[in-house]
């Protein structure tokens, strides 16, 4: 069985699978961040667009983030410190083989029983 790409400790399918499948089963800021850094490993393109947050959705275009995602390899995911509507984290990967690390502030809004990726702040 497939440890989760985002750090828990549980199966795939156990975890960020079941919000992949349905982004209800993500019941926390911190729990779609998650799903969100696993959506990149797996290179689910779809789902990084329909969980950001529409006000910030019509800023992105779909072969963007497509191709953003494909020149990464995404190593671990590290969460530093969350609130009810933010994550810090540090995203560790490789571009060009050169170990990177993100680190933002990501905000997340609710809005009709579902979280939705608002924007990020890069903090280095």
């Amino acid at each position: 069985m497939e440890k989760c790409p985002c750090g828990s400790l549980m199966q795939y399918t156990a975890c960020c699978k079941l919000i992949h499948d349905d982004l209800g089963k993500a019941h926390t800021a911190e729990s779609l961040m998650r799903a969100r850094y696993t959506a990149f490993t797996k290179g689910l393109i779809d789902f990084l667009y329909n969980t950001t947050h529409p006000t910030s959705r019509r800023f992105i275009k779909k072969v963007d983030v497509q191709s953003w995602t494909d020149q990464r390899k995404w190593m671990r995911l590290e969460i530093l410190n969350t609130t009810k509507t933010t994550v810090e984290f540090k995203a560790h990967y490789l571009e060009s083989l050169e170990p990177r690390i993100q680190h933002e502030k990501s905000t997340f809004k609710a809005s009709h029983g579902k979280w939705y990726y608002l924007d990020g702040i890069f903090l280095s």
